[in-house]
This record gives C-alpha cells, structure tokens and sequence, in this order.
C-alpha cells in the first residue's frame, strides 16, 4: 500500500534538535499546516472548525532507516535503559509514522495555498509530511482512567532558565515564551550531561547556543 503526504507542516523548527519530546508540552508553540495542491479544497475542512483538537498522523521524516529495533532507549528513562519498540513513541520505528494532538486556533482560506490550519502546540520538524488529519474527539479519546507504564514513574523536571538581557530585542514576546517553555523541557540528549558543554540548534530564525548546570540552562547567545 502507498500513501502520500497530504499536506506539510511550517514550524519554528528547522531541525530536530530542541523539538518537544511530545505535543502539548509547549502549547504556546505556533505553527501551520499547508495542504498540497491536489487536497486544497476548501470542502475538504467543512466543519473541521467546530472542534478544537486535531490527531496529525506524520512521518518520522528524518530517521527513516533500513533496519528496525525492537527494543529502544526512551529519554525518560534517561537513555540507559531499553524498552520494546511498541511500548514507546520512539522515531526510530518500524514504518516511521508518528501521532500527534495539537489544538486547533483557526482556518484562513487563502487563494494562493487553499485552506490553511492554524495550530498550537505540534512537536513536528520544519516541511514535516503529514499523512492524515482527524478530529480529536473528546466522547471516545479522553480516557481520564488511563495508565502512562513507565513514563508514570517518572517525575517531569523543568529547567529553569535564564535568557540574555537583549532576548526581546531577538524574538517578538510571544515566540520568546514559546522558546523559554521549549528549554525549559531540556533539549539536551538524555545521555550527555556535560556543564562545560554549548549546545545550540536552530529556532524561528535565530541560533540559540545555552549550557546547563545544577538544573539552570543558561543561554549564552541568540543571534
């Protein structure tokens, strides 16, 4: 069976690194989602605007490879301990497809690129393919009984962060929340705890090199 991109996702990211581990981590992250050509047909969204939460179906587009493992190293368990493939959300999967809930905020119609999606909180690459969207629905999707396996023993931790004095002058207010929340969630790899190390990646247009020590992720530039 083939299936092809429906549409493909504009984001602040232009790489992986510094992407939430998942979505709604950072709700405050803006993005669009554009059809390609041959779905932009307005009738293809009627009465996606009454719901507030979408399921995007994607691909892990930049870790497709030729082999799979059925076991992994989840970052919550810090990167040291391996789990079966099918008990995580890792990348690295079978057939490289991934799924994510993202809030809905608006539909623009524009001549040019049809319907676009306006959406809060994705934890998707810059151009990423999406290959379905469906409406997130509350009735059978919300399962407040729900048990997380491991991830429920492990506590969230959040860095605090401390951003140079002319952050503001770089980033308007809005994108500038959005990236404290992002390092705030510790982009680092699970594996590399090196104080001394400058780590940088790439956000709305401007590079962000930081360092973490004692729990405080300092960033040292953005430019």
């Amino acid at each position: 069976m083939e299936i092809h991109p429906i549409a493909r996702i504009h984001s602040d990211f232009p790489g992986k690194f510094g992407i939430p581990r998942q979505s709604g981590l950072v709700p405050e992250l803006r993005s669009r989602i554009i059809f390609e050509p041959e779905y932009r047909n307005r009738d293809a969204v009627r009465g996606l605007e009454d719901f507030s939460h979408l399921w995007l179906i994607w691909e892990f587009s930049e870790t497709i490879r030729g082999e799979w493992s059925p076991t992994v190293r989840p970052p919550k368990l810090g990167g040291n301990k391996r789990m079966g493939v099918f008990a995580t959300r890792s990348p690295f999967r079978p057939n490289s497809l991934a799924l994510s809930c993202v809030e809905l905020q608006d539909i623009i119609f524009s001549k040019e690129d049809g319907p676009i999606l306006e959406i809060t909180g994705a934890d998707l690459m810059d151009r990423t393919p999406i290959y379905d969207i469906k409406p997130y629905l509350p009735y059978a999707d919300c399962k407040p009984l729900a048990t997380g396996g491991f991830t429920d023993s492990v506590e969230a931790h959040l860095l605090h962060v401390i951003l140079p004095d002319n952050a503001d002058q770089v980033l308007p207010a809005e994108k500038l929340l959005s990236l404290e929340k992002v390092l705030a969630q510790d982009p680092r790899p699970s594996y590399q705890n090196d104080p001394e190390r400058i780590y940088a990646f790439e956000f709305a247009d401007v590079t962000v090199r930081f360092f973490v020590q004692d729990d405080i992720l300092t960033v040292v530039s953005m430019s």
